[in-house]
Order: structure tokens, then C-alpha cells, then sequence
């Protein structure tokens, strides 16, 4: 019976202890599955902040700010305009809330463009973060003007649900992506935008800037160098030909050179002679001005002579520096005296001559710029680039057209050839206001337009837009953003192409 006893207490005791251990370990599973669940969820939150200077691009990836936990500030710094990565610099990271500051300075990026902070805040409430940053070109400042530190885990998570980021049709193109290609964002310019003729121009030298050198006597054309051939470079009383006439019968150069001589040494001993005379009375002042004047003539024309003379002939010399833009003999041509030459042209000032469809005529007075587009290397300049201006337009057509033309002068500062054709775009004044756009910054999908509009400086939305006119720089933007969206403007179609490769990991490439 005893024994029957202490059996039934032993089995009652194990079966006790076992419903004791089971509940105590099944509270302490919950409790611990909690605690992880909550855990794994604050591991999620992350805030965003993106600020910009006119020197720095922020674009920094937080932990939530609970009083008294370190927060992690992953930071990626961009130096503008040239959208790279700020390689070496200190910078110090200071939260304000509410009067208190926490600190963290950091001597070195952790990698290129990357800043990695820890920083622990001590007061809840709002108020901004401000990096101060100092390298080798000098002290800066950005400044992320609202954030919040939060009193625990359970406000934080509230705060993040609040904050929705659009994920329609967009794409992850992180910073480290971006730095290794020509990128660029900016938002769209609201700016003053007339209409635009776009239409082709001739280029030609500009007035006072081509000279036809001419023959001064007859003879026959000897050239003074074999490479002489049209587009070399020549200066200023640079020889180019010279016409001899040894071996013609009339206007033959020797003989006129002799003649010359002798009437100059003549009329200058005549001179000199009456001279002495008149100093006696002997002769009237009108005989010694005529004989000053008969001296004088003669000297010239001996003097002209002797200085575009030598023994092959007459000299034929540029007048301009610049290039010789036609050769309008052969070596060995006879010539007379007033034909064509050469013409030497100066390439520093262009004319260019636009032709402009009658239907435009109303407007052709509210031409005030243009913009210009070289065909050899498929660049647009601004007006304010070449140093141009409108001259006056033509008042009426010409007989081989039905165009009016359209003149423009510019400075050759981006290699355009004389004698070719260049798009050009013709600018009006207007009192109205458009949003415009670089043309990088637009793709075309059969007949659509669209842009990549940034959500944050790592993700972008690709978003449909209506054009209006260009003027080989910019387009208009009828429908599809405001003036508050930053769009991508260079590297448009690195995005599109990270887009066809489907989505990406957001933090891929991040140092946390």
C-alpha cells in the first residue's frame, strides 16, 4: 500500500512539473517570438532624407531616432553640378532638437560618396540636421530642415506608415550606379518661350571679313608657292603671286619701272633746283608748288612700283590674316589689270543666312535670338555662347527663291566651315511663360515622350509627358510634371536600361 502511494505522488509530482515547465516555457517562447517579431520590425524602419545646397546633393538612409538608441545615418554626398561622388572630406553631423545637439564627425568617407554615422539623441521632439562639411575647396554646409526623434519603437513605426513613396512604374538606380555615368537631375525651368522656326542657314564669312585681292597690271600669273591652295593659312603681307610682263610688248613692267625712275629723279632735281630759286625770288611760288607737286606724284608712283616689284614682276601680297578661302586663276595665266585674284577670308566672324517660309513673315521682327546646331559633331550653342546677333532681315525674296532670308552673325567658336549648311533655331520674344525641359532628359517610345521624375535620388518614376516646341536646347512641356519635379537630364537612358533589367535590391552597393 505504501509503496502504491509514493508511486500515485511521484506520477502526480512528474505530471505537475511537466504542466509547470510547458507553461512556463510557452510564455517565455511568446514572449520571446514578440520581442524578436518587434525587433525584426524596428530592423525595417528606415527614414529617408534628401536635401540640396548649390554645392552638395544629400541623400542619406536613417534608422529611426528613439531617444536613447544609437540610429545608423547611412549618407551618400554628391558634389554639384557635375552629380559625382565626394571622394575625401571631414564632416560633422549635428542633430538639434529642441536646443540639444548630438554630434559625430567623420575624417573620411567610408567609401567613395559614403558616410556612415552613429549618433544616439537624447531629447524627443522636431528639429533639423545640419552637415558641415570641409575639403580642399573649402567649408559647406546642407541642411535636412525636418526630423523627428521619437520617444519609442511604437511611435517611430506609426510615423514610417505615414510616409508613402509612389512604386508605379518606377525604377531603383542607386547613387553608386549614378556616379559611374554622366548623370544629372534638375527640376524644369518655368521661363519666358515664344515660337520657335527651326530651319537651315548657309555660313559665310562675315562682311569686312573677306577681301578679293585683285591684279594691278596686266601680266602673267606666276604663283610664289607651290602648296598655295585654297583653305591655307596665310597673314598679313604674306606673298602670294606675282605677275611679270618681261615678256610682253606692251605694259611691260621693266620698262614702266624705268620710266618711272627717271621721271622721279627728274622732277626731284626740277624740285630742288626751283627750290634754291625761290629762295631768291627768282621763281613765282606757283612754279615751285607746281614743281613740288610734279616730284611728288612722280615719287609715289615710282615708290608703288619699286615696292611691289622684283625681278619675277609685281607682287601680289594678302591683306588679311586668315585663310585663303578661293583661287580664282591658274599658275601661268595671263591677267589684267582689276581681275579676281584671290579671296582671303578671316574665320573669326560668320554670316549666317537663314531661309525663312513666307508664312512666318508677321514674326521675322520678334527674332531676338537663336540657338545653333553644327552637323559635324550634332551640338546645339546658344546665341550668348557664339556672341551673336539678329541683323536685319530681307524685305523681299530672291529670284532663285521663294524664302525670305534671315541673317544672323555669330563668333566661330565651335568650328563651323564656311560655304556649309547649320541647323538653326530662331527664337521670338513672347510676354508668356512655359515649363521647359533639356532635350536629354526626354525618350521616345513610338510617338510617346517621356521622363524619368526622381522619387528620391535612388528611385525614379518613369512618367509620360506632352511636348510643345523646341528650340534645339529645350522643350516645352505641355502635360505630365510641374515645376516641382526633379527629372533626370542626363543618364536617361542608363535609367531606362536598369529599368528593362527588372527590379533591384535599393540598398545594393550600400555600406550599412
Amino acid at each position: 500500500m505504501y509503496y502504491k502511494i509514493v508511486l500515485v505522488v511521484l506520477i502526480a509530482s512528474l505530471i505537475a512539473s511537466c504542466n509547470n515547465n510547458n507553461k512556463h516555457d510557452g510564455h517565455n517562447h511568446e514572449v520571446e517570438s514578440h520581442e524578436e517579431h518587434e525587433h525584426e520590425e524596428h530592423e525595417e524602419i528606415k527614414f529617408q532624407y534628401t536635401s540640396y545646397s548649390s554645392d552638395f546633393e544629400l541623400f542619406a538612409e536613417a534608422d529611426a531616432f528613439i531617444v536613447g538608441e544609437t540610429a545608423n545615418v547611412l549618407s551618400h554626398f554628391t558634389e554639384l553640378p557635375d552629380f559625382t561622388a565626394l571622394e575625401q572630406g571631414k564632416i560633422t553631423l549635428i542633430l538639434s532638437i529642441n536646443g540639444a545637439e548630438t554630434k559625430q564627425t567623420l575624417n573620411k568617407p567610408t567609401r567613395k560618396g559614403i558616410y556612415s554615422f552613429n549618433i544616439e539623441p537624447q531629447t524627443k521632439g522636431k528639429g533639423k540636421i545640419t552637415f558641415e562639411i570641409v575639403n580642399d575647396k573649402g567649408m559647406f554646409e546642407v541642411t535636412v530642415p525636418e526630423v523627428s526623434v521619437y520617444s519609442n519603437h511604437e511611435d517611430a513605426h506609426k510615423a514610417s506608415e505615414n510616409i508613402v513613396i509612389s512604386q508605379t512604374n518606377t525604377t531603383v538606380f542607386t547613387k553608386e550606379q549614378s556616379w559611374k555615368i554622366d548623370f544629372a537631375t534638375e527640376v524644369p525651368n518655368r521661363e519666358a518661350f515664344g515660337q520657335v522656326i527651326k530651319t537651315v542657314a548657309k555660313i559665310e564669312p562675315a562682311r569686312g571679313e573677306e577681301s578679293i585681292i585683285a591684279a594691278k597690271t596686266s601680266g602673267i600669273v606666276l604663283f610664289s608657292d607651290n602648296n598655295l591652295v585654297e583653305g591655307k593659312k596665310v597673314i598679313n603681307g604674306q606673298e602670294l603671286f606675282s605677275i611679270s610682263s618681261k615678256e610682253l610688248a606692251d605694259n611691260n613692267l621693266s620698262v614702266r619701272l624705268e620710266e618711272a625712275k627717271s621721271n622721279y629723279e627728274t622732277s626731284k632735281a626740277n624740285f630742288e633746283r626751283k627750290s634754291e630759286l625761290a629762295e631768291d625770288k627768282i621763281v613765282s611760288e606757283q612754279e615751285l608748288f607746281n614743281a613740288k607737286n610734279e616730284y611728288n606724284s612722280a615719287k609715289a608712283n615710282y615708290d608703288n612700283l619699286v615696292n611691289n616689284f622684283n625681278t619675277n614682276g609685281q607682287q601680289i601680297k594678302s591683306n588679311l590674316n586668315g585663310y585663303i578661302k578661293q583661287i580664282h586663276i591658274a599658275n601661268g595665266q595671263f591677267v589684267k589689270a582689276g581681275q579676281a585674284l584671290v579671296s582671303v577670308a578671316q574665320n573669326k566672324n560668320l554670316l549666317l543666312t537663314a531661309q525663312v517660309q513666307q508664312k512666318y513673315l508677321d514674326i521675322l521682327p520678334k527674332i531676338v535670338s537663336a540657338n545653333i546646331k553644327t552637323l559635324h559633331n550634332n551640338k546645339t550653342y546658344t546665341f550668348k555662347e557664339l556672341n551673336g546677333k539678329v541683323l536685319p532681315h530681307g524685305e523681299s525674296t530672291t529670284s532663285n527663291s521663294y524664302m525670305i532670308p534671315v541673317h544672323l552673325q555669330i563668333e566661330n567658336k565651335a568650328g563651323f566651315v564656311p560655304g556649309t549648311l547649320t541647323e538653326v533655331f530662331l527664337k521670338t520674344v513672347t510676354s508668356s511663360n512655359a515649363l521647359t525641359v533639356p532635350n536629354n532628359s526626354l525618350l521616345e517610345e513610338q510617338g510617346i515622350y517621356y521622363v524619368f521624375v526622381q522619387a528620391n535620388p535612388e528611385l525614379f518614376e518613369k512618367r509620360e509627358v506632352r511636348i510643345g516646341g523646341t528650340d534645339g536646347l529645350r522643350t516645352e512641356i505641355t502635360k505630365g510634371i510641374t515645376e516641382h519635379d526633379r527629372i533626370v537630364t542626363r543618364g536617361a537612358m542608363q535609367v531606362k536600361l536598369a529599368q528593362a533589367t527588372g527590379a533591384l535590391d535599393p540598398h545594393s552597393g550600400h555600406v550599412h
